[in-house]
């Protein structure tokens, strides 16, 4: 047995087996996807650069949301599009410790950049008077730095704790690799005492994280009652947000509820939806519902599409 573990160098990923019969189709649609969400991030993210105006906070953090949104989604699209070309869907085993490591880190910093842009808004509508002394662009540099670099190394130290295990068994029935499944296919499961530990922690680490959402917007919602010029504020400001984190966390719970309560009695291709909705639904909104809501970036967008100086 211990002669055959240490053959496993290629995961085999079987999500797509059902596809064959339309994978040009899913092709030519999931490239069209990958094309949308690299327009609408970069159009944001270059925009919000290049005008010097946009240079605040909270356009700071939307910029890098949508930086984040291009570094997940490339950890996913390249990949699905050459296996929906390829008649073999095979991932090396470096490679998919690599796609789980971005993916999931994506997905957790996303989760950190709404608590920081959460604690923004909390700040610009309950202490205005303070918001450039307490989010000063070195502040709002260490919180971005935080949001990417924290998640980044909680899943590195995830992914190091999986490469020390031994694997009894190729085949990955997803997409793309996961951590959690991956450590399903240790042959001794006393040896998962750890990650399964880790995995907890981390999963308790992200739950505070969305409590500190729900406290930030329970305080929010009660100081915008009586005010009108904060509740312009708040619909302004807060409901792009609010958007966004339902939408991610949607997309998110039922990616999780998929893996931890997989069901043969679903469609293969209604899991593959539940498997990608939050490398596909959260990437192209975020930067439409900001773009669309924020005055100042949509100007600036139709500006530039019409020739016009802003």
């Amino acid at each position: 047995m211990m002669d055959n573990v240490s053959l496993i160098r290629m995961f085999f990923l079987s999500g797509l087996n059902e596809t064959v019969n339309y994978r040009l189709t899913l092709f030519s649609l999931t490239l069209l996807c990958y094309c949308l969400i690299l327009l609408f991030n970069v159009s944001v993210i270059v925009t919000i650069i290049l005008d010097k105006n946009l240079h605040e906070p909270m356009y700071i953090l939307l910029c890098v949301l949508c930086i984040n949104g291009l570094y997940g989604t490339t950890g996913f699209y390249p990949k699905f599009l050459w296996d929906l070309l390829s008649p073999v869907h095979v991932i090396s085993y470096s490679g998919c410790l690599v796609q789980a490591q971005v993916v999931y880190s994506f997905a957790c910093s996303d989760m950190s950049i709404l608590v920081v842009m959460a604690y923004d808004r909390y700040v610009a509508i309950c202490q205005p008077l303070e918001y450039h002394s307490i989010l000063s662009k070195k502040r709002i540099i260490m919180l971005a730095c935080y949001s990417w670099l924290t998640p980044f190394c909680i899943f590195g130290i995830n992914m190091f704790l999986t490469s020390r295990l031994k694997l009894c068994s190729p085949y990955i029935a997803r997409l793309f690799c996961v951590n959690w499944i991956i450590v399903k296919l240790a042959c001794y499961p006393a040896e998962t005492t750890i990650n399964n530990i880790v995995a907890y922690i981390t999963i308790i680490i992200y739950v505070f994280h969305g409590v500190f959402i729900a406290l930030s917007y329970m305080i929010l919602i009660r100081t915008c009652v009586n005010s009108i010029e904060n509740r312009a504020k708040f619909m302004q400001t807060c409901v792009p947000h609010l958007t966004s984190l339902i939408t991610f966390l949607v997309t998110l719970l039922f990616d999780v509820m998929n893996m931890r309560y997989n069901s043969n009695k679903l469609p293969q291709n209604l899991q593959n939806f539940f498997e990608v909705e939050f490398l596909l639904i959260p990437p192209i909104m975020n930067p439409l519902i900001y773009g669309f809501k924020l005055t100042k970036i949509r100007n600036r967008i139709l500006g530039v599409i019409t020739f016009k100086n802003q």
